[in-house]
């Protein structure tokens, strides 16, 4: 599978895309059932244009969320727009805007890269040549130019995983969405995937809705995200902003690092350590210095001393154990104080006992 062309341009209709006017995603108590289970719970969602990546465990209801967005299951109750159409009613309309690059497999494997792709413009009421040369440009653009009229029967997973990414764009959608888009791919297919989506983003400049149970992934591509968990919303906001809830200071000590454990829970904190690593909640400027006196008193040196930055595993971790499923947005985070919790050294940052 050949490296994404750095010459190469997004590969967009002549016409170009009306751009939305305020929220591309709007939903108002989405409720999805299946027979008593809840698969969808009461669901308010407002996502503007741009990258937000969708977060949860499996089971969480992403997958669920998806098809009634795209309008390929009926709601139980509440309401929702997708690009300004209604998603009970709507259906074929949002369809035609969007780019859906599902999970599960939906290619024919008997059939060539070009005329899959090709096929996939026509169903969506594409001109045939049309079709035909969009497919040639996307396959292009996501690295099966070389390929592109090989059987998909002999195609790599990552392979695969290209051919619906380029069925999902060929035309040129207003929005993206992609159900675990490096499932089951090795590093190097992972990174061509994810390079190839934020091209897609930054340079195409589209809007994407990714889902992911890989926070790394999300956090590559995508500027705010949704959380949900056992069919609710438990959190949504700029990762930047939901971060904030995790603020902490990591110290590095030597020599005594168990007498400057105790001295930080005498004055209140509740460090976490891994042998001479600690964290303790930031609560303001003054923490700095107070833990500076603690180890002066203790005669502990403290080699480094800095903010410590949150992954996005990080940050689903702490809302999870801290604060169930009632959370709606960062503002709701961020009225929440942190509480301690287990601690890794960053892998950069080997800490041994002492």
């Amino acid at each position: 599978m050949q490296g994404i062309d750095s010459r190469a341009q997004f590969p967009s209709r002549s016409e170009g895309s009306a751009e939305m006017i305020g929220p591309i995603i709007e939903t108002e108590d989405l409720t999805k059932m299946y027979g008593p289970h809840v698969a969808l719970d009461e669901m308010s969602l407002k996502i503007n244009s741009g990258a937000t990546g969708l977060l949860g465990p499996n089971g969480a209801g992403k997958s669920t969320l998806i098809k009634t967005l795209l309008g390929l299951i009926q709601l139980t109750s509440g309401e929702g727009k997708v690009l300004g159409y209604d998603i009970r009613t709507q259906g074929d309309s949002i369809r035609q805007r969007i780019g859906y690059m599902p999970e599960y497999d939906c290619l024919t494997l008997e059939m060539d890269a070009v005329h899959q792709v090709k096929y996939c413009g026509e169903l969506i009421g594409m001109n045939t040549n049309i079709a035909m040369q969009r497919a040639h440009e996307v396959l292009e653009y996501v690295g099966l130019r070389d390929q592109r009229y090989r059987e998909i029967s002999t195609f790599s997973t990552g392979m695969m995983q290209a051919t619906k990414l380029a069925c999902a764009i060929i035309h040129d959608p207003d929005l993206l969405i992609c159900d675990e888009p490096t499932n089951g791919l090795d590093a190097k297919s992972r990174g061509f995937m994810l390079d190839t989506l934020f091209q897609v983003v930054k340079q195409g400049d589209r809007s994407i809705l990714m889902s992911s149970h890989l926070m790394e992934d999300v956090e590559r591509i995508c500027d705010r995200i949704v959380m949900i968990h056992k069919g609710k919303l438990i959190a949504q906001g700029k990762i930047e902003d939901l971060k904030a809830i995790d603020r902490e200071i990591e110290i590095w000590v030597w020599g005594g690092a168990s007498k400057m454990e105790y001295a930080l829970q005498n004055a209140g904190f509740s460090p976490r350590r891994t042998g001479r690593v600690m964290r303790v909640v930031r609560q303001d400027e003054t923490t700095y210095d107070l833990v500076l006196e603690l180890a002066a008193k203790t005669g502990v040196q403290i080699r480094r001393m800095e903010d410590y930055e949150p992954s996005l595993e990080d940050l689903f971790l702490v809302i999870m154990e801290r604060l169930g499923y009632g959370v709606k947005s960062s503002a709701d985070l961020l009225k929440t104080q942190a509480q301690p919790r287990s601690v890794a050294p960053s892998p950069s940052r080997p800490g041994g006992e002492f």
